[in-house]
């Protein structure tokens, strides 16, 4: 049985390029991530029929922000099409709306933006402190809104995963890059086995799958690395 624990993104250009990533990955992936940029492209289409012909775990990175109602409302929406994950921002009053709405998904909390340092947030006129600090309140707020997981880098997962209230909850990081890959855009990031070992429940790896010759190697890769 393939190991779920791997959800691979389909950061590719439409809904017909991420069918033809998906036939190529075969049955070495069984958790695909569908992103904002594909979402004028087919994107719900595709999480429909990978969902239902192909019998994949479908995870629906929006990102979700605005106030209250327009969230649940996008939630409920949403909901219609038999997502398993579903982001939003971290922000309690947006956490709160998408959980009164998500029906049988999983609502999951972003924290920071792996891409993201402290440098950017002081760009972006955030708070000053700590980031990892920041990551570990916002999770902490994020849970006690109703979020069922958060999105965090692997780098902050391990205290994450020692607050009280994670107990039951997941933590799925992205910015995994296997050993030798490049950071692409990434700046928080650590090896999928780290990742696993300080508390994720699922890794999310784009670029070094569906950028390489063998995608379905590259993620047999992986998941070797995983279980090692």
């Amino acid at each position: 049985m393939t190991d779920d624990r791997l959800i691979v993104a389909l950061d590719v250009a439409d809904a017909l390029s991420g069918l033809e990533l998906a036939g190529r990955i075969g049955d070495a992936v069984s958790f695909y991530k569908i992103g904002l940029g594909m979402l004028t492209g087919g994107g719900l289409a595709l999480a429909q029929e990978l969902k239902d012909e192909h019998g994949k775990r479908i995870f629906l990175d929006m990102k979700l922000f605005d106030i209250g109602a327009t969230v649940e409302a996008a939630v409920r929406g949403l909901s219609r099409f038999d997502i398993d994950f579903l982001t939003v921002h971290g922000d309690p009053h947006v956490v709160e709306a998408a959980a009164q709405a998500k029906g049988g998904m999983k609502i999951l909390a972003v924290t920071i933006l792996t891409s993201l340092d402290r440098a950017d947030l002081d760009a972006g006129m955030m708070a000053p402190g700590d980031m990892a600090e920041m990551v570990v309140e916002r999770a902490a707020r994020a849970f006690a809104a109703g979020a069922d997981g958060v999105i965090a880098s692997p780098r902050e997962a391990a205290a994450i995963r020692a607050l009280p209230e994670a107990a039951g909850r997941l933590i799925v990081t992205p910015g995994i890059r296997p050993a030798g890959a490049a950071l692409g855009d990434q700046k928080r990031v650590t090896t999928p086995a780290a990742a696993l070992a300080a508390g994720a429940d699922h890794i999310v790896v784009g670029r070094p799958v569906h950028a390489a010759p063998d995608p379905a190697g590259a993620a047999r890769a992986i998941l070797a690395e995983m279980a090692g």
